[in-house]
């Protein structure tokens, strides 16, 4: 066959519409801020994914997860051209084949980092409180579909709720960040240590409440104490109960 019909055969194979959708750990326009959260909760170092960025025209994000935090890099795409540091790849499969051969990028700071866990937007993930929310760190030789029976509950969420004490009863913001079967609460949103963790493993109920003679509470009961929080607006309270429901829900069924 001539060089001219391999060029021919090659171009016929090229993927109508945006290519971007036919690469499983292309993430549109998921924010920063959403691709930090999936990928400390439920990846694992070496987990990446890409998304858009809205610096300029055809600005892309490859975000990475590193030890303790996830680092990201610019890619920007021209036609169908890419252009990630210094290097420039003439398709989006030379994109791809650079990773899969050289899965190795550096930070700031010097360090390398190994691309290892293309990250999937196709798993499936309740419909709570936001688009994106539950995601698992795909490992080599696994499949979407391959994850979407095992998924384990990793909803994540955060915001500011206003928590009853134990002993005298009064009324304090506190800061709340539900993690995996975790949820914990801090004094203020840049503590490092919580004042305490939560297991919902031990957690029997999670519901609206009507009994504090406040707006927009709910009631989680544990065998040792009930906790009462009352979120800022209606919504916010929908959103923990729903999420904390799922949760349990979720627990409930495992065996």
């Amino acid at each position: 066959m001539s060089a001219m019909s391999d060029s021919r055969s090659e171009q016929s194979t090229e993927p109508e519409g945006d290519e971007l959708e036919t690469l499983s750990w292309y993430h549109g326009d998921l924010s920063r801020h959403k691709a930090e959260a999936l990928l400390m909760s439920n990846g694992q170092k070496g987990s990446y994914l890409l998304r858009d960025c809205y610096e300029g025209p055809g600005c892309l994000a490859l975000s990475v997860r590193a030890d303790d935090s996830v680092k990201h890099f610019q890619v920007t795409r021209k036609d169908k051209c890419y252009t990630f540091g210094f290097q420039e790849f003439s398709s989006l499969r030379e994109f791809i084949h650079h990773f899969a051969n050289q899965p190795l990028v550096g930070s700031e700071t010097g360090c390398l980092i190994i691309m290892e866990f293309p990250y999937p937007r196709e798993v499936e993930e309740p419909c709570v409180y936001e688009p994106v929310l539950v995601h698992t760190a795909m490992h080599t030789g696994m499949t979407a579909k391959d994850l979407v029976a095992s998924a384990p509950s990793l909803g994540t969420k955060e915001g500011f709720l206003v928590k009853q004490g134990a002993i005298f009863k009064s009324w304090k913001t506190r800061w709340f960040t539900l993690n995996r079967n975790e949820l914990k609460y801090f004094k203020n949103k840049l503590s490092v240590e919580p004042i305490r963790t939560l297991d919902l493993r031990a957690c029997s109920a999670v519901q609206a409440d009507f009994s504090r003679k406040r707006i927009n509470c709910f009631c989680m009961v544990f065998p040792e104490r009930t906790f009462y929080m009352c979120a800022f607006t209606g919504m916010e309270a929908e959103e923990w109960i729903t999420i904390l429901s799922w949760k349990l829900s979720h627990i409930q069924k495992s065996p």
